[in-house]
């Protein structure tokens, strides 16, 4: 699909390069997630996927929360102003842990080790107990448990580490049980949702937590390729008739799926040629902007918006029903954003535009390498003209 009017007009009228977030396709995802899991589940943005203030600010409008992962987060999720912030990461710092404590976010703990730490720095807390549990495995490109993983605590040690809890204070709320990032498959994610709340009630009643809250994580997918699609209504089929007693309250940390689709990458062409048999649109931009393309192995897709203004006196390289491969400004042979795309023409001066950039793309990339420029931004909060469902074009 094309994409929107709005986002087209922000990429033509630069700054160039630029991120283009579309804060009521934010707003938007989450409602449709909302919508699709029982009333009453608790959504915590996770902030990783993309911590641009306006985004975030976005999400909080729209969800419940923030998760968080670093002390920075944490500090920005203060500055938001969430009401309901939990805190992750297998190597909090001391500093991390006191101000987890001072801003009363829930601290999702890792280890008994990291219990005992919490105690000595911080004094008691509101907790979970992170537990990488044995599980049928997700699809997904990144497992965090039910393998040997440096996330979470063996099930074996959960007694323990309640009973360790307890001891110093700490205000046992439930378990983290996040598992994987960007999977597809939403029916295996219902029925791996369905499995958090059966194992986190069975846990609960054996080691005395009432009303536990049950972090079930993230991992809601996004194919940015357009080949795939995370089917809601799976998911909502999936957990209809799913029931929490003992007064639980179950928690999402969505994070890709609501950003991902809310982020556009323009670039503008400057330069077009010919190489050993491949045609390159080499673009002032690349990977140290958005790093996916290159540390996934894939060629995300793109449309050419044309610009018709030459401001030069001699002719203007281009190319016509060829197969293009965009490259970036980096002197660097893996700075290619796009491999041998076919389109229908492409001139320097004209802007590749990127859908699907919105989760992981700024916040993972190279900045500051070979000290070139870092990207504009630009933020649409106007209502749409079309379907949520079109920026996934």
């Amino acid at each position: 699909m094309s994409p929107a009017p709005r986002v087209v007009r922000a990429a033509l009228r630069g700054p160039r390069p630029v991120y283009i977030y579309d804060l009521p396709t934010v707003r938007a995802r989450i409602a449709e997630l909302r919508a699709a899991l029982p009333e009453g589940v608790l959504v915590a943005y996770a902030m990783k996927a993309n911590g641009h203030p306006a985004v975030v600010r976005a999400a909080l409008e729209a969800g419940d929360g923030l998760e968080v992962a670093s002390g920075g987060e944490l500090a920005a999720a203060v500055e938001a102003g969430s009401g309901f912030t939990l805190l992750s990461g297998p190597a909090k710092t001391d500093d991390d842990l006191r101000a987890a404590v001072a801003a009363g976010a829930v601290i999702n703990v890792e280890s008994p080790h990291e219990l005992r730490r919490l105690a000595a720095v911080a004094g008691p807390a509101r907790i979970c107990l992170r537990v990488n549990r044995a599980h049928a495995a997700l699809p997904g490109s990144h497992r965090m448990s039910g393998a040997p993983t440096q996330f979470g605590m063996a099930e074996e040690h959960l007694a323990a580490a309640a009973a360790l809890a307890r001891r110093d204070g700490h205000e046992l709320l439930g378990f983290h049980l996040h598992a994987v990032s960007n999977n597809l498959d939403a029916v295996a994610h219902a029925a791996f949702i369905r499995d958090c709340v059966a194992w986190s009630l069975r846990a609960a009643r054996d080691l005395g937590v009432d009303g536990p809250l049950i972090n079930a994580g993230g991992g809601f997918g996004v194919d940015v390729t357009g080949a795939a699609a995370f089917d809601l209504g799976a998911l909502a089929d999936g957990l209809r008739d799913l029931t929490l007693d003992r007064g639980a309250r179950l928690v999402v940390e969505p994070g890709r799926y609501v950003a991902a689709p809310a982020g556009w990458y323009a670039a503008e062409v400057v330069d077009v040629k010919r190489s050993h048999g491949r045609w390159f649109a080499v673009v002032r931009g690349g990977t140290h902007h958005f790093r996916l393309p290159a540390s996934w192995g894939y060629s995300h897709p793109f449309t050419v918006l044309p610009v018709e203004d030459w401001p030069y006196g001699f002719e203007r390289p281009g190319v016509t029903g060829a197969a293009v491969t965009v490259a970036g400004e980096q002197c660097n042979p893996r700075d290619v954003l796009a491999a041998d795309v076919p389109v229908e023409r492409v001139r320097a001066g004209d802007v590749v535009l990127l859908a699907g950039t919105g989760a992981y793309g700024w916040e993972v990339a190279h900045h500051d390498f070979l000290r070139l420029a870092h990207p504009a931004f630009t933020i649409l909060d106007e209502p749409p003209e079309e379907s949520p469902d079109q920026f996934l074009a």
